[in-house]
Order: C-alpha cells, then sequence, then structure tokens
C-alpha cells in the first residue's frame, strides 16, 4: 500500500475519517474561523483517494453542541425527575445497580448494547469486560441488524469472518454483481468508483439484482427486480447453471474444498431456468442473460449489502452466493470474490473483537473451550463466558420479559431501529436499569434512561476503525468534548474498576487498549501466515493478525497510517490476500460449500396485509438522523417520510401521489407521504429508516417492522414485512417556517425539517381550527401583538400567517389549507433570510409564489444546492444531452456524484436522448 504522508502534515490539516458508511473513506479537517471547521477528502487515503460523498462534505455543519447532552444525568427511580449529578456519582449509581443484579440474578442478567459507531478501542474493552469479567455473552451490537449474517456465511463457509475483496478489485472485474445493494445512495464514493471503471472499461458488465429500481440501476448493463426473498433460488439456480454448463474449477473444488455434492444436491431442483425465473419474478431470458455472463467472466465480483443480509434466510443467501465463487474458484484473486460491503463505519472493527454475543475477541471460537481458556489466561480474567449471549432481538425480548434487569446502550437508539419497536420502547420503560451513553439527551432510546452519561462525538475521540476491505484507519480528535463529555472507553473501564477489576482497566489512553487488541490478534496465531515457511506457536492460526503493531509507541500509534490486515511483521503488510494460497480456516484447512433450500417467510402477504414492506436508506441521510439531521444541507434532498407504491396500488387503495397515507403492519402503524417514483413493482412498499420520534411524529419504520430474525445470524427481517395501506384522511394540511422550535399541542401529524436558517414543519390536522390567529399564535409561540399579516378564505378553507420582527425579517411562516392546495416550500425558506419591506414584497410572501425562474424546485445535486428546476431549465434551454453537460454547466454532480443518476432521469424525461 502507498504510504500517505504523515498525520500532522500542516498542508493536509488533521486527518481522520468519515464516521458513516464502511467505505472508510479519510478525511482532512481544517479550523475555519473562530470555532468552524471545514472538511475535505483525503487525497491519500487509499479508501477514497480524495472523493466524499455529499454526507461526507457536510460533516462541518454537525460539529455543532446544540442539543449535545454535557453532564451526567440521574433518575433515581423510575418515578422520578432526572437530574443532573456527577460522573463520579452516576457511575457509582450504574456500577452498583450491575453488581446487584449479578450477585442476585447472575451474569446473564445484565447486557451491554453497542454500535458499529463506536470505535475499536471502545469496543474491545466492552467485549473484554461482558464476556471476560462479567462472564456473559449478552453483549450485542446494531450492526447485528445490518452485516451479520454476511459473517455468519463468511464463518460457515471459510471457517473465519474474512472478507477477501479489495476495493481495487472493482477496477480488474469484468462483471460485478450488485445484489441487494444501493451503491450508488448507501456507499457513493464507492459506487463512484465503479462508474469509473466502468467508463475506462466500457466491456465491463454490472447486474444490480434488487426488487426496485434504484439509483444504482442508472449503471446496470441488466436490472433483475428479484421478488423479495428470491436470492436464494437464483443463486441455486446459477450454480447449476455453471456446473451443467461445465464452468466450474475441478481443481480448486477437489484441493480446497468439501461439500459440493451436498450443494448441488440442494440446488438441483432449480436447474430448469424457467422455473428460476417463474420462482424469482423475473424475465426467462433476463435470467439466462445474467447466468450466461457469470459464466463468460472469470473476473466476477458478487457485491452484497443489506437486501441480502437482511432476511430471516440472509445467512443462506450469502452461502448461495459464495458457493457460486467457491465452484469456479473466483475468490482470493484480482477481480474476484463475494464482497460484503458493510453499512457502518466500524462494523469490521467490532467483528475483529467480538462485539457480537456469539464472537470472541480476535476471531477466536467462542464454541471451543480450549480458545476460551487461551483468552481467559491472556486477560486474567476471573469468570470467562461459556456460551453465546442474547442476540439484539432476542434481547430486548429478555428486557421486556424481565430476564434482562440492567442494560447499557451505548452510541445507537434501538426505540427507532430494531423491529417491533413499540415492544423495545415498552421494555425499557418496565426494565429496573437503563444507561445510556448518548451525544444527544434528547433521542427516542435516551428519554427512556435511568442514567444518561455524554459521551465524546465524532471529532472528539481518538481511536481505531475498520473499514469493508479490512483497512485499519485512525480517528482522530480535533476538538475538545464540550461540557463532561467523555470516550466510551474510559466510561467502561470506570464501571470495570468499580466492579473490582482496578488491574485489567488500568487503560491510560487508546494506544493501550489497541497495543492489547494486536497481542491478542497475534497469541497462538502464525506469524507469517497459515501456511508461511516461518511459522511459530500458532495452534489458532487465522487470518486476522495484527502482529505487526503491537509494541507502537504512543507517537507511532498516533502517526498509524491506513493499513489491511493481515499484518504479521512490523513494516511488512501481507503481499498476499487471504485464501490465496488455497488454506482456508477450517481445522482441516478447506472451504466448505453449504447446501440451502429455500424458505418460505414466516408471515406472508395475506388479505388483511396484501403488500410487501421493504426498508431502507436515501441518499443523504444515515440511521436515525441524530447527527444528519442537524444539516440543512442534508435536508433539502428528502425533506420528510415518503412511503413508495406502484401506481396501480396507489389507485387501487385510493391515494393520490403527495397525500398522506397509513402503512399497516401486525406489529405498529404509520403516517407517512405517499409518493409513486415508478420504482416499485407491484405489491411492493418502500419505506425509509430515519424518521425518529424527534423529527416527525408518526413515522418510525422499525415500529412496522417484522421481528423474526434469521435462526443462524439473528439478523431481523427488515426486508419482508406484510403491510397494508390506506389514505390518512387529515381535515387539513399545511406547513409551518419558524425560528424556533414550534409547539404542536393539537396537531395531529408533522414532520420536522432542518433549513438553512430555521425549522420546517409540514402538519396536518383532523379538525379545522376554530380560531385561526389563536392557532397561529399557539404554535408558533408569538404573540397577537406582533406584526403580522394575514389571508383567510374561509369558504375556501385557506389561512396564511406570517409574522415578522422589527427589522423586517420573517419570523413564522404558517401556510394552511383544506384541499391541499399549498405553494411550493423552497423559494419560501429562502425568503427566511432577507428582510420584506413594503406591502408588495409582503404580499408576494402571502402568494407563495416566486419571481419567474427564482424558484429552483426541490435539491438534486446537495453538494452544490442545484435544485430541480434550475435543472429542467438548463437542459431545455441550453440542449444538454448528457449527465456531464449538465455538470459542466451547473456543477451538479461535480462532487460526489451520487445525484447523477437523477440528473439522467431528468434528461430522460425531457425526451432529450441521453447518452449514458
Amino acid at each position: 500500500m502507498t504510504r500517505a504522508r504523515s498525520a500532522s502534515d500542516a498542508s493536509l490539516g488533521l486527518r481522520s475519517t468519515c464516521p458513516y458508511c464502511g467505505v472508510g473513506c479519510g478525511i482532512t479537517v481544517n479550523a475555519n474561523g473562530k470555532q468552524g471547521w471545514s472538511v475535505a477528502g483525503d487525497t491519500q487515503h487509499p479508501a477514497n483517494e480524495g472523493r466524499l460523498c455529499v454526507k461526507g462534505s457536510t460533516l462541518a455543519e454537525t460539529v455543532v453542541d446544540d442539543h449535545r447532552l454535557l453532564h451526567p444525568m440521574l433518575r433515581p427511580s423510575k418515578t422520578a425527575v432526572r437530574v443532573p449529578t456527577s460522573w463520579d456519582n452516576a457511575m457509582a449509581h450504574v456500577a452498583e445497580g450491575f453488581r446487584r443484579t449479578i450477585e442476585t440474578h447472575g451474569p446473564d442478567a445484565v447486557a451491554f448494547y453497542v454500535s458499529g459507531q463506536l470505535l475499536t478501542e471502545d469496543y474491545y474493552v466492552a467485549n473484554k469486560l461482558m464476556k471476560g469479567y462479567i462472564g456473559s455473552g449478552n453483549i450485542d451490537t446494531n450492526s447485528r441488524l445490518c452485516m451479520s449474517s454476511a459473517v455468519a456465511g463468511y464463518v460457515r463457509a471459510f471457517g473465519e469472518d474474512v472478507v477477501p475483496v479489495e476495493y481495487a478489485d472493482l477496477d480488474e472485474a469484468e462483471l460485478v454483481i450488485l445484489a441487494g445493494s444501493n451503491l450508488a445512495w448507501c456507499h457513493p464514493v464507492l459506487y463512484q468508483r465503479l462508474v469509473a471503471a466502468k467508463a475506462r472499461r466500457p466491456e465491463m458488465r454490472v447486474v444490480n439484482i434488487d426488487p426496485r429500481r434504484t439509483a444504482t440501476s442508472d449503471i446496470a448493463d441488466l436490472h433483475l427486480p428479484i421478488a423479495p426473498g428470491a436470492d436464494v433460488a437464483l443463486f441455486n439456480g446459477l450454480l447449476q447453471y455453471l456446473w451443467r454448463t461445465s464452468c466450474h474449477d475441478a481443481r480448486f473444488v477437489s484441493a480446497h474444498t468439501s461439500g459440493v455434492e451436498d450443494a448441488l444436491e440442494a440446488s438441483v431442483a432449480f436447474a430448469d431456468i424457467a422455473a428460476v425465473a417463474h420462482r424469482c419474478g423475473l424475465q426467462e431470458v433476463a435470467v439466462r442473460t445474467f447466468f450466461a455472463w457469470v459464466a463468460q467472466c472469470p473476473r466476477t465480483i458478487t457485491l452484497f449489502s443489506q437486501g441480502v443480509n437482511q432476511s430471516s434466510q440472509g445467512t443462506d443467501k450469502v452461502n448461495a452466493i459464495i458457493n457460486c465463487h467457491l465452484l469456479t474458484g473466483r475468490l482470493a484473486k484480482k477481480g474476484a470474490g463475494p464482497f460484503s460491503i458493510t453499512g457502518q463505519p466500524n462494523a469490521m472493527g467490532g467483528r475483529e473483537v467480538g462485539g457480537l454475543a456469539n464472537q470472541l475477541a480476535a476471531h477466536l471460537r467462542l464454541d471451543d473451550p480450549e480458545q476460551r481458556r487461551l483468552l481467559q489466561h491472556f486477560w486474567g480474567s476471573p469468570c470467562m463466558v461459556q456460551k453465546p449471549g442474547l442476540k439484539a432481538v432476542d434481547l430486548f425480548e429478555a428486557v421486556h420479559s424481565g430476564q434482562v434487569k440492567a442494560i447499557w446502550i451505548m452510541a445507537t437508539n434501538p426505540v427507532v431501529s430494531l423491529p417491533n419497536a413499540d415492544r423495545v420502547r415498552a421494555a425499557l420503560d418496565a426494565c429496573e436499569l437503563v444507561v445510556v451513553s448518548e451525544v444527544d439527551g434528547g433521542t427516542d432510546t435516551a428519554t427512556h434512561a435511568d442514567v444518561l452519561l455524554p459521551a465524546a462525538a465524532w471529532g472528539e475521540r481518538e481511536g481505531t476503525v475498520t473499514n469493508s476491505e479490512r483497512v485499519i484507519s485512525r480517528q482522530r480528535a480535533f476538538r475538545s468534548p464540550p461540557g463532561e463529555a467523555r470516550p466510551d472507553w474510559w466510561a467502561l473501564c470506570e464501571l470495570g474498576r468499580r466492579l473490582g477489576y482496578q488491574e485489567a482497566f488500568d487503560y491510560q489512553d487508546p494506544a493501550d487498549i489497541f497495543d492489547e487488541h494486536a497481542r491478542l490478534s497475534a497469541l497462538e496465531n502464525a506469524t507469517c501466515g497459515p501456511t508461511g515457511k516461518d511459522v511459530e506457536g500458532g495452534r489458532y492460526p487465522r487470518y486476522f493478525h495484527l502482529g505487526g503493531l503491537t509494541g507502537l509507541s504512543r507517537a507511532e500509534y498516533d502517526a498509524l497510517e491506513p493499513v489491511r490486515w493481515p499484518i504479521y511483521v512490523r513494516q511488512r503488510p501481507a503481499s498476499e490476500r487471504p485464501f490465496a494460497n488455497g488454506w482456508f480456516s477450517h481445522p482441516d484447512g478447506r472451504a466448505r460449500f453449504v447446501a440451502v433450500r429455500p424458505r418460505a417467510p414466516e408471515h406472508a402477504p395475506d388479505a388483511h396485509f396484501p403488500l410487501v414492506l421493504n426498508t431502507g436508506r436515501v441518499r443523504d441521510q444515515w440511521h436515525t438522523m441524530t447527527r444528519t439531521g442537524l444539516s440543512a444541507t442534508l435536508a433539502q434532498h428528502r425533506d420528510e417520510p415518503t412511503v413508495d407504491l406502484h401506481p396501480e396500488d396507489a389507485l387501487t387503495n385510493g391515494i393520490r401521489p403527495g397525500q398522506l397515507a397509513r402503512v399497516t403492519t401486525r406489529w405498529g402503524t404509520l403516517v407517512v407521504r405517499a409518493v409513486t417514483s415508478g420504482d416499485m413493482k407491484r405489491g411492493e412498499l418502500f419505506i425509509p429508516i430515519h424518521w425518529n420520534g424527534q423529527t416527525a411524529s408518526d413515522a418510525r419504520v422499525g415500529a412496522l417492522v417484522n421481528p423474526v430474525v434469521d435462526p443462524l445470524s439473528g439478523e431481523p427481517e427488515f426486508k419482508h414485512t406484510p403491510a397494508a395501506i390506506a389514505p390518512f384522511e387529515a381535515a387539513w394540511t399545511g406547513f409551518l417556517f419558524t425560528r424556533d422550535p414550534a409547539t404542536l399541542d393539537g396537531v395531529a401529524w408533522w414532520v420536522r425539517i432542518q433549513a438553512p436558517v430555521c425549522l420546517r414543519y409540514e402538519l396536518a390536522g383532523m379538525e379545522w381550527p376554530v380560531d385561526l390567529d389563536g392557532f397561529a399564535q399557539a404554535v408558533t409561540a408569538l404573540p397577537g401583538t406582533a406584526d403580522w399579516i394575514v389571508y383567510a378564505d374561509h369558504a375556501a378553507g385557506t389561512y396564511r400567517a406570517i409574522c415578522f420582527d422589527a427589522d423586517d425579517r420573517v419570523l413564522a411562516c404558517l401556510f394552511l389549507s383544506q384541499d391541499e392546495a399549498l405553494p411550493a416550500r423552497d423559494w419560501l425558506a429562502g425568503q427566511m433570510a432577507h428582510r420584506h419591506r413594503g406591502a408588495a414584497r409582503r404580499a408576494r410572501l402571502l402568494a407563495g409564489e416566486a419571481p419567474h425562474a427564482v424558484d429552483v424546485g426541490p435539491t438534486v445535486c446537495s453538494c452544490f444546492g442545484v435544485g430541480r428546476n434550475t435543472i429542467n431549465q438548463a437542459i431545455k434551454e441550453e440542449g444538454l444531452r448528457t449527465a456531464e453537460a449538465v455538470t459542466a454547466h451547473l456543477k451538479a454532480g461535480g462532487n460526489c456524484g451520487s445525484c447523477l443518476p437523477e440528473i439522467r432521469a431528468l434528461i430522460d424525461d425531457l425526451a432529450i436522448p441521453a447518452s449514458r
């Protein structure tokens, strides 16, 4: 790997990593005015080489102290009010609660629920404390919700959780299969790398396997809109095709694998391509084309993500994919392999240190007594875990039943993100002790805490993260934590010390923790690779090896450059990729084919719930919006939660596009706005995951999601929940711009959106207000004696009110309508920053009408703030026929490129032939 410049190079600024997706982009941070920061891509980081998506580009907008939890908060009893307290008092309360629970009910009555947002050093301490000193396996992570099926599939096939693909392989591949991955929106920098590779080599083919037509389909030579849950059938069919057409590597299969006969027998029912196509809801010619392309392309990468993993048969889907790569010997080679792209910045680091309930640290096996004893001796621990703990969904079910009586939740928001989320909320209400470490004290989960601990945020923490291609990078602090916020590893060590384990948790800084982590990775491992010539010791050889990073000085740790494991010897990262020598981590050294068969979903659509609900991400938001929700830039692209459905399903259910709709499942209900994008098949719905109780009244999609999980991985079924949809019959709808948070009593439905200089609310109510002026004053908390202008047409059911300050700037702007006849919001939002003197200017505000060519329309390019109307106008007036021409004219698409698929769609919509 090319060595990057020093972390202290002044020309680069401070070097760190982005805290969003698993691509693991490097960034540089520079001071920019008083307490301000600017962020840019690190041109020397191998993951992104300077490119950032819009979320990474706007990180500086989220480095604010508004809403920060600054001091520990304590609620002595469930009926008491939470009050500020000292760290000493808070941790004494936590330690006493955990000690009393363990002594009375045993170690399995306590739990940690952690996050891929933690740094590896935080994760390491949490896992060590729970599994080695409390003696329970009850530590699990929100990464369980996104990539645990990939982990289970890799372990079944390879014997170890090793991703055998690197980003550079995309530059070499002949065929890239994107399975269940909206790469363009969820991992934009990696998507743009793929776009660039295809531009250099037009002969490269891309297949997109996804029930929806997404932005990622823009690059696809073939889109397979597969029926939800049919992936095993499709890849079993592919396995049979490769076998029957003699497209298999007989030498590799014979020398390095086992179980091929069982896998072929399990898939024999899918030898008929027409039957496979029918089972998958696909056209036969499309399936034949896909199979033929795979057979023709030795350098094939299957890149898979949540669409594969988040399923009650996710692990089987992963192994169905891996089976095809094993049969053809297409792994551990340039441009080939099964590639799990993780959702979170440190999901991989959490896997390295045993952050899942069924793992041990350093890829040691929890089900092996000798490996448990080895780890216990290394840690000097008094009570080593003996069995797997509770996985995420089961963990919170155990909290609900009272089996788990004390839980510490760190850097995650399960009341929003877990399936059957209302039951999670009820579980926390009933739990004897709930501890939450958070940055924002107002999250849905934090409001249930008995002890609320202020955590250091991104930009305030020191440590490491590991991205999807096994590259370890430093995340560095560039500001001091505000108030009394502290790193998570420090708070965990406080608990460990107070439970009586002073020496084991006497770390001075993250460098100490990292050194122990690296030393453990080399314990009884091979010093130069599992089959290298210089093997020493190595009773338990494994590819995860950081031996070359042991003994780093503080300065060396601080200056650590991005490096990919395995790292056997200092200054000599492994030149050979895992599995290249044909050795796998099973005891016999062979990879395993896994016999898999499709299973019907536990809950299928029926007369009451005839549709299938799918969930996922949108381009510019992240998880439950506790960070991205602070950015006005990121709020402009998809400004409110929606349900996307096929136009015929909308018509059948009496729903107009743009109307509010109620979506219901067996587990919950929500109300969001309906859209018919044209991306959905009949019978399917899509709702994004991000909105929480602070950003919307009724949009937590987790409350609707099927809680059934994969029996091996424990990953929930986020992609297949039977659902029904109906109109939400509001008496009125409206919107509000205000500089201060609104008072929403009496409003039946609302969404809050961060705008550049104000807050915007979308509103709906079940009864038309009798006193409209009084309603306006109540919702804005502005008196009637202020400078208001009002327009009311009672016969038409229209009301508009605007309040100004002494400098003629808008303090609040409220528009209500009984027939949904409301003006566009974008122009009005921009007027909040200006003065409005004179009757004509104020009348234009009441009309809600922009001067000709001023209304830019909804944002398409968030990086440069370019709206849809501006792009459409340029396409028509300038005759722009390619996305590249639009970029040259307007800059739109010229930074992260995430909006290029939308720009191309606008060109197509205007019937101008687009060169792709």
